[in-house]
């Protein structure tokens, strides 16, 4: 059973259920995996009574297992390595977490860390999610050269 903070968020559930689907497609594009199966009923439940968050230790079984295959997949922490919370700011400014996020990062259960993942994405502020992530993106097209002409 996981322990829990918070729930688990809807889009955590469709990114669980699509890491699945490429790890193990359809063989005949109709049958689901096991892993798919048990996250699909989850979310059609999420969609049918249109609810954001599940109760993570109200999952089955083997949806938390699926869950937490995915889990283990993503990035661990946020931290771009630009820890502002050293400097005595309340917010990281490189990552978007609070002082007590960091401090107590390694003891979070995989549920509560997705919910600052969440927190932080949909706030957009932190560096990690503009400055940054700038040098990432690719630069204007250059024009091409004009054609040769001989002399």
């Amino acid at each position: 059973m996981l322990p829990t903070m918070a729930g688990i968020h809807i889009t955590d559930i469709e990114a669980a259920i699509n890491w699945w689907r490429q790890r193990q497609p359809s063989p005949d594009g109709v049958t689901l995996g096991a892993p798919v199966r048990v996250l699909a009923e989850v979310y059609a439940h999420m969609v049918y009574y249109r609810e954001a968050l599940c109760d993570a230790p109200s999952l089955p079984p083997a949806a938390q297992r699926a869950w937490l295959d995915w889990y283990a997949s993503t990035p661990d922490a946020p931290c771009i390595a630009i820890c502002s919370t050293t400097q005595g700011d309340a917010v990281c400014k490189g990552c978007g977490r609070t002082f007590s996020e960091v401090q107590h990062w390694p003891a979070m259960d995989p549920v509560a860390k997705r919910a600052v993942w969440q927190r932080i994405t949909h706030e957009g502020t932190a560096w990690r999610f503009n400055r940054y992530a700038d040098r990432v993106r690719p630069g204007p097209t250059p024009l091409p050269s004009p054609p040769y002409r001989a002399a």
